[in-house]
């Protein structure tokens, strides 16, 4: 009976502690997602036609953050739904942000052959670091972050979008 109590008080405990360590991880992963995003947002990027654009003018709004680039075949596909998309709910509900990880000269190429509803930003190879600070842990494109106005995290994607 002393054997049979003093397993089920291990066990009581071990998913005591568990439940303390994955409630630390959440917060820390939180903190991290809160982190990236006053980062990105505190920071400066070029425009498509290479002009600096101050990302403060986005705080307090929900964010959807697209990370592409010119060469990427999932990307270049998605981009036509997610401006039509943005058309559609308006930028007073989430703003679309495009990061595009290529040249200032190969996304101003690609910008203007398209109808971009949305601020498409230069990150050039700084993205890679930018995206993985989202989550981004492989490096893969195209990756979505979306941000509620908050500045937490609320979900990631790998991998063209299915719309």
């Amino acid at each position: 009976m002393k054997s049979a109590n003093v397993a089920l008080l291990a066990a009581a405990l071990c998913s005591a502690l568990l439940g303390i360590a994955f409630s630390a991880h959440q917060r820390s992963e939180q903190n991290a997602g809160k982190l990236a995003t006053t980062q990105f947002l505190n920071s400066t990027l070029n425009d498509a036609s290479g002009a600096p654009q101050a990302l403060s003018r986005w705080a307090g709004k929900p964010l959807l953050l697209n990370f592409w680039a010119p060469w990427c075949a999932p990307c270049v596909e998605e981009i036509p739904e997610l401006s039509a998309l943005q058309t559609e709910v308006g930028a007073t509900n989430i703003q679309f942000i495009g990061i595009g990880l290529d040249s200032q000269e190969s996304i101003r190429q690609f910008s203007s052959r398209f109808d971009i509803s949305y601020p498409v930003y230069v990150a050039g190879m700084h993205g890679a670091e930018l995206s993985a600070q989202f989550g981004n842990r492989s490096g893969g494109l195209p990756f979505t972050a979306l941000i509620g106005q908050d500045g937490r995290i609320i979900k990631t994607w790998l991998g063209r979008l299915k719309m």
